[in-house]
């Protein structure tokens, strides 16, 4: 990381050292926010329970979860979080055009109307911090009000991943950068 020395973690707490297993039980390895969030334990560990949550107990699939974090990532030009969930992306389900497309900043051509619903809420969201009216009555019919909760609490989770990634600097698993 450009901003934050590398963790020894030799040197942790006790309660960073909770935190290091704790996220090395759930994600296998620590790395992006979790070792950023490491600096701030509490916070990381809620954090990685939040995380952890809408990967596998959202009412919505695990593609629609990719997408909007694709679609938040991409607005934030977040490169570590758009390295990692590109491939997730692909792996539940997405299309490499609808990831294409979101990657260049156009609008993907959908095959399925919930990921038309979800691109669209996400991109609302992140240009407006709100839905409009029209767009809350249609994500209410269509996901109705606890899956648009999660959604829009899950395009939140990500706004602050995103910041956090960006402004500690933190390193694509690649070390490559992804987005322009």
């Amino acid at each position: 990381m450009s901003r934050l020395p590398a963790i020894d973690k030799d040197a942790l707490s006790d309660e960073q050292k909770r935190m290091h297993d704790d996220i090395m039980r759930v994600r296998g390895q620590v790395r992006g926010p979790f070792e950023i969030w490491l600096n701030s334990p509490v916070l990381g560990s809620l954090a990685l329970q939040t995380q952890d949550w809408f990967q596998k107990k959202s009412s919505l699939p695990a593609r629609l979860v990719e997408l909007a974090i694709l679609v938040m990532a991409r607005k934030a030009s977040a490169q570590f979080a758009w390295a990692v969930h590109e491939k997730r992306g692909l792996e539940n389900g997405l299309t490499q055009d609808v990831v294409d497309a979101i990657r260049t900043r156009t609008t993907p051509v959908f095959a399925r109307d919930d990921e038309r619903m979800v691109h669209d809420i996400a991109c609302e969201l992140s240009e407006t911090q709100t839905l409009s009216p029209l767009s809350y009555q249609r994500a209410v019919a269509f996901f109705g009000v606890t899956t648009l909760v999660e959604l829009v609490s899950l395009a939140g989770f990500y706004v602050m991943v995103a910041m956090v990634l960006n402004t500690f600097e933190a390193d694509t698993p690649s070390g490559r950068k992804m987005l322009d």
